[in-house]
């Protein structure tokens, strides 16, 4: 018998109208389901994506259209002003925060989604922000955000948004079943749903970690060279020759962990991946060419999932042609980058890159096969690979733990 077969008649309806109240208690509250969605406007920038909110049975769709975009920088986001419909009287008592929650369904995956919340006077746009690893494309996942410290009073205009960023050079959509917002005690309000992420999270003292493991496979992948193997790559310095990855438009460095003592472990918390400087060049006029917010995006190292391709690639053979074995780059790399972060420019200097607990828990999975490096912007950077006799190759320091 189940368990809804044993709930008592009197039980069941108690425990709907509880429902209902807690759905009637939404200060604010959209379920899309009137055919026409009203209130929400949308926005696009940092390159050529285009977003569209279209209303389905029930739900509204957040279409976006990356296919005419160059270099996978883009934002799309929709945003309303529920100023309206808050309490900022209430709210701006510290013991209260805004909670925003939606229910959403990806149309790729993994990909990660963010709310953001500010007002007229916000300059921090990255406080009030955290993302979502959505893990497939078959679900409803339900995801909150409850603030911190939010600065908002009587005469403020308070914006919610829902952000769809940097998923690739092709059409995406997510579905939105609702979206609410509410006005609550922050010691009341329960955990939020769905693993906020921290955009770009301070990087905690190494010591912290229980594990500190060199990588197994390193090497690099040239497609206008798809056959070949690099893995015997170096430079001269004054000290004799070094064993580097180079990455650059054309070459891309890979990176393969043998996760093999920790299967069936999972992630304590987030990774840092930690890659040493040889040496790097680079420039540009980004911001006098594309403005400060789009230009200062470029210069930095993207770090990508390997999720598709040859999963037992071994750095004395691997090519790109073989890695991929057959898949376009969409089926082989998450288009939509782990993290982006600048390398340290100085010979021997240290970059340490925070890869989220579910990146984290899929390299371990072997879900993810790997990582790999590419520049976003014309930079040319050397990092010491793992035949580098001081020890100065790519490391990755986690956590784990039993369940």
């Amino acid at each position: 018998m189940s368990v809804m077969t044993r709930i008592s008649p009197f039980l069941f309806c108690a425990l709907s109208l509880l429902a209902l109240a807690t759905t009637a208690r939404a200060q604010f509250r959209d379920d899309f389901g009137g055919g026409k969605i009203e209130g929400w406007f949308t926005m696009a920038g940092d390159g050529e994506a285009k977003v569209a909110l279209v209303p389905h049975d029930g739900f509204a769709r957040m279409e976006v259209d990356a296919t005419a975009d160059r270099y996978g920088a883009w934002w799309t986001l929709i945003k309303r002003d529920i100023t309206a419909s808050l309490d900022l009287e209430k709210l701006k008592d510290p013991a209260y925060e805004l909670r925003v929650e939606a229910r959403v369904r990806s149309s790729h995956a993994p990909r990660r989604v963010n709310f953001m919340i500010n007002t007229q006077r916000t300059t921090n746009f990255h406080e009030h922000l955290r993302e979502y690893d959505i893990a497939d494309t078959t679900e409803w996942h339900t995801i909150s955000m409850t603030t911190r410290n939010f600065d908002a009073v009587p005469g403020d205009t308070v914006f919610v948004q829902f952000c769809v960023t940097d998923w690739g050079l092709e059409k995406y959509h997510v579905d939105i079943d609702y979206y609410r917002a509410d006005v609550v005690r922050r010691d009341e309000a329960g955990p939020d749903l769905g693993e906020p992420l921290v955009y770009h999270p301070p990087v905690p003292e190494l010591s912290t970690f229980a594990q500190h493991l060199a990588v197994t496979h390193d090497s690099m992948i040239n497609p206008e060279f798809p056959e070949v193997n690099f893995n015997d790559w170096h430079v001269a310095t004054v000290d004799g020759a070094a064993r580097v990855l180079t990455v650059d438009g054309a070459e891309w460095a890979v990176l393969r962990w043998d996760f093999g003592a920790l299967r069936g472990q999972k992630a304590d918390g987030a990774g840092v991946l930690e890659l040493t400087t040889c040496s790097l060049a680079l420039g540009g006029g980004y911001i006098a060419a594309w403005g400060q917010d789009f230009g200062e995006e470029f210069g930095k190292l993207h770090v990508i999932e390997i999720l598709g391709g040859d999963p037992a690639w071994d750095q004395g053979t691997v090519s790109y042609k073989n890695l991929m074995q057959g898949g376009s780059y969409a089926d082989v790399f998450n288009p939509q980058m782990t993290v982006d972060l600048e390398l340290a420019e100085q010979p021997g200097g240290v970059a340490h890159f925070t890869l989220p607990r579910p990146v984290m828990q899929r390299l371990l999975d072997g879900t993810t096969k790997g990582l790999l490096l590419r520049p976003l912007g014309a930079l040319s950077a050397t990092i010491f690979a793992s035949e580098d006799a001081s020890g100065r190759g790519p490391k990755l320091h986690f956590s784990t733990k039993r369940e």
